[in-house]
């Protein structure tokens, strides 16, 4: 724990950055759900599928690319505090640009710079949680850190706050109101959230690892192919599973935004849970299971006929994978490597797995989606949860308690 970190400070930085990223997957998630309105030609642009996971596939691409190279420069330098306030109020902008997109190649534009902006937020969040909380409790709070506001908010909220915004008005307006709250969250940590005080050692030795050195730690690279799996499934998720409820299962788009909203909920649910699961019977095994439940989503998306409610209830259990994100992101790699290269391990696990499995993902199942039915991101979204449990046997146990009895 960094030296002076009371336990009410604690609290204060840990909710103030769970809100926060909370609205980083408002702006994030935001254009999923309008990709129904923006593909029709009479009330959005007339997008195809393909040019839907383009999109999709540029903010990820960005995002991956500065969630390292910041994060990086945020160990390099020590600065976190204030990359995070030039990082909210950048991505606040741009999504008012991406509301006021004429064509593809604006808002193409607008997500390239969302993404740059968004993707150093979690690397340097997580860094913040890891410098200010004890080891005892470490996967818990960088869980609850990452999973429950931007689920909550980014999943829960969002899919009924925009698409009704964007049925009462427009989508336009949809994006401006998702633009408000960011900026607010860069006032409010610039008041209560302080720069950490990091040793001067950390500093200076921030650069000595070079990402092949980190990529020759077996957790290390086991954590960014597992990434690239579980990101891909997710982003499928986010970017067909409302155009599959509404073009293929024909559901009406109110309720198929209740379905979407399933997600945030059960990732907030299990924001608590699988973290607390890890702390306690170890980092690999929960993985291994949570990645294997996240199959349920497509399945029951595909193959599920009966009552809506039924369905999303297997939603809601089949997405408590999500849970198992931190621990990937961030927590295994905090607990691999030194303290000192904190954002730099946590960009390079999420920078990698955004840009093969969050850009590469959404663009291939996007002309699957165009050349043989909507039906297929879903299977690719299956294929890669089951890949993701495979590969996660591979693991070393880093929690502290389990790590131990093991020794």
């Amino acid at each position: 724990m960094t030296t002076g970190s009371t336990p009410g400070y604690q609290n204060r930085l840990i909710l103030l950055l769970t809100l926060s990223f909370g609205f980083v997957f408002l702006d994030r998630n935001a254009f999923s759900y309008l990709a129904p309105t923006l593909t029709d030609p009479v009330k959005g642009l007339g997008f195809n599928n393909t040019q839907i996971g383009l999109l999709t596939s540029a903010l990820s691409f960005t995002w991956a690319l500065s969630a390292y190279v910041i994060g990086r420069f945020s160990d390099s330098s020590g600065k976190r505090k204030s990359l995070l306030l030039i990082a909210f109020v950048a991505f606040s902008l741009s999504s008012v640009l991406s509301g006021l997109a004429q064509g593809f190649a604006m808002l193409l534009a607008a997500r390239l710079i969302m993404g740059l902006a968004e993707g150093p937020i979690l690397p340097i969040s997580q860094s913040l949680v890891v410098l200010e909380t004890t080891e005892k409790n470490r996967g818990h709070a960088m869980g609850v850190m990452q999973n429950f506001g931007s689920n909550f908010i980014g999943s829960f909220v969002a899919p009924l706050l925009v698409v009704a915004i964007a049925t009462h008005w427009n989508w336009r307006v949809a994006f401006f109101v998702c633009a408000v709250p960011g900026l607010v969250m860069a006032m409010l940590m610039s008041r209560y959230i302080r720069e950490p005080q990091v040793p001067q050692s950390g500093k200076d030795e921030a650069g000595s690892m070079g990402v092949l050195q980190m990529l020759a730690v077996r957790n290390i690279w086991l954590c960014v192919v597992i990434c690239c799996a579980m990101v891909a499934w997710m982003v499928l998720g986010w970017a067909f599973l409302q155009l599959f409820y509404e073009k293929v299962r024909h559901i009406e788009s109110g309720a198929a935004s209740v379905l979407m909203s399933v997600l945030g909920l059960s990732a907030a649910a299990f924001a608590f849970v699988v973290p607390r699961l890890s702390d306690r019977f170890g980092r690999r095994p929960v993985i291994v299971a949570f990645c294997l439940i996240g199959a349920l989503v497509p399945v029951a998306a595909l193959y599920y006929q009966g009552p809506l409610w039924i369905l999303g209830t297997l939603i809601f259990l089949g997405w408590s994978a999500s849970g198992a994100m931190p621990i990937l992101m961030a927590t295994i790699p905090a607990e691999t490597l030194p303290l000192r290269y904190l954002a730099s391990a946590t960009g390079l696990v999420v920078g990698l797995g955004e840009i093969i499995g969050g850009v590469s993902a959404p663009t291939i199942a996007g002309r699957a989606a165009d050349l043989y039915g909507l039906e297929a991101p879903l299977y690719i979204q299956a294929g890669c949860a089951v890949l993701a449990a495979v590969i996660a046997l591979g693991l070393k146990e880093t929690a502290p308690a389990r790590a131990a009895k093991t020794a």
